[in-house]
């Protein structure tokens, strides 16, 4: 790994803790460009790295020119749960060539690959609110919808209706 590409789509603590520890577990010469939306820069970030401002770029398409000109090894995607540049970290990890990284909130990292498939389903579930005790009330909250909007719409179908036929014959 020479080179790597963050997309800081989160709190800015989680890039702090994950420069050095990527430096860590990857050696001292690992390279790092950043795509961020936030002003100033993360703690830890070397000077040599490019920035990529996402407000400061309106032309999409010369951003991702620029980020694939990098050559980045490894995208690390930051999936803490915040909404921050959604589309941007989607299209740049499917667009550039490059190793997907995910990053959780507490600055752990894995591949995105199949042999990791069942730990970013877990994070997925995790994220829509699917997992742990909540799990049953939101599931069982999603399947009783659709029977409950029917039930709903009925009711007011019957009591329009009613109301229409009682004008109607009053007259």
């Amino acid at each position: 790994m020479r080179r790597v590409l963050v997309i800081e789509s989160g709190n800015r603590g989680i890039t702090e803790r994950l420069l050095p520890l990527m430096r860590r577990n990857h050696g001292q010469a690992v390279a790092f460009d950043l795509l961020t939306c936030f002003p100033g820069l993360p703690a830890g970030l070397p000077d040599s790295a490019a920035v990529f401002r996402v407000p400061e770029r309106p032309d999409r398409r010369g951003l991702l020119r620029d980020l694939r000109a990098r050559r980045p090894d490894v995208v690390a995607v930051i999936c803490s749960g915040e909404p921050f540049l959604f589309k941007s970290k989607v299209a740049v990890a499917s667009l550039v060539a490059a190793k997907v990284f995910i990053v959780n909130e507490n600055a752990d990292y894995f591949p995105l690959d199949y042999a990791h498939a069942g730990l970013f389903f877990r994070m997925a579930l995790d994220r829509a609110g699917l997992s742990g005790h909540s799990a049953a009330r939101n599931i069982g909250g999603v399947i009783c919808f659709p029977f409950a909007l029917g039930w709903l719409v009925l009711y007011a179908l019957w009591a329009h209706t009613r109301r229409a036929l009682n004008l109607a014959f009053r007259q």
